[in-house]
């Protein structure tokens, strides 16, 4: 009979565990599908880096989402063999045009999408009386190591597994960097505090100004899960 007990609180147990996620909105449920006009919760970032061990579901998302992409197919880098694209695809269209063309990991496409309807959107909202028009970009796939050197560890990059971000540009003509505008006591400055917090709470690692020279003028967002926000 005592195996009949322990069945019994082990089902209540997984019952209010249940009932208690059934009660949670989306953003903050981990049970709950990711939907593209969820809002920041304590599910996203989890939701989003389970992509990275999930493709189909990832790639679904971006069609489920109205995202425009060319799926790559499995390509080694020839030059090195820590180089190359899975899972990846070629952005065509998302919700704004990209300075540069963007090959990257379906889960860092996934956050980015994330990235630019609940923290650019809605920042740009709250800072200025415009929108935005355009994101500047240094671009994502590269094979190369961190910083450029010779040796020592690959990048994120050498992967399609980050991007940087330079700045903004808004309808009304204004263009934000991160190199003109970060730390300073504007309107501007304040937008891009606030939009790398908002990134800290959607991918694995930001890196920025506070992290390093290396990083002065733009905004390094990455699918590894580092758990860095600087």
């Amino acid at each position: 009979m005592k195996w009949i007990g322990i069945t019994f609180w082990a089902l209540a147990f997984a019952g209010l565990i249940w009932f208690s996620f059934d009660r949670l909105p989306p953003q903050h449920n981990p049970l709950d599908k990711l939907a593209i006009d969820h809002p920041l919760g304590l599910a996203t970032a989890g939701k989003l880096a389970a992509f990275q061990n999930k493709p189909d579901a990832c790639f679904g998302f971006l069609e489920d989402s109205g995202v425009q992409f060319t799926q790559v197919d499995e390509t080694p880098d020839s030059g090195s063999e820590d180089c190359g694209l899975y899972n990846a695809l070629t952005l065509d269209q998302s919700d704004f045009p990209y300075s540069t063309t963007l090959q990257m990991t379906c889960a860092l496409t996934g956050a980015l999408v994330v990235w630019e309807r609940q923290a650019l959107i809605e920042r740009a909202a709250e800072h200025f009386d415009s929108t935005p028009v355009k994101v500047l970009s240094f671009g994502s796939y590269a094979c190369r190591r961190k910083y450029g050197r010779k040796t020592g560890d690959f990048s994120e990059h050498a992967t399609g597994n980050a991007i940087d971000i330079k700045g903004i540009e808004l309808a009304d003509g204004r263009r934000i960097t991160v190199l003109d505008d970060w730390g300073e006591d504007t309107e501007e400055g304040r937008f891009l505090k606030d939009l790398r917090d908002d990134s800290c709470r959607i991918f694995g690692t930001v890196l920025g100004p506070e992290y390093n020279d290396a990083h002065n003028n733009h905004f390094h967002f990455d699918m590894s899960q580092s758990g860095i926000c600087e």
